[in-house]
């Protein structure tokens, strides 16, 4: 029995607080991700507005251009 407690004694003694340092050090990981996660939202976000914004801007050249179009067109 001597060899099961000085096993147990060793595992806490020195491979638990390394396994409790690994899940801190995991955590902080986690945390750092989650917040690049939250600014590359945004960003895409930002983005997806730009390019709602350049669709509508073509639509209306795009329909000025065909204005105009049909407007020589009707002239000659």
């Amino acid at each position: 029995m001597g060899f099961i407690e000085e096993g147990r004694q060793l595992v806490q003694d020195f491979v638990a607080p390394e396994i409790r340092a690994l899940q801190v050090r995991i955590e902080a990981v986690e945390k750092k991700l989650d917040g690049l996660e939250s600014q590359m939202d945004k960003r895409f976000d930002a983005i997806d507005r730009r390019i709602d914004s350049m669709d509508l801007r073509m639509e209306r050249n795009q329909s000025q251009i065909m204005d105009s179009l049909h407007r020589v067109e009707n002239y000659h």
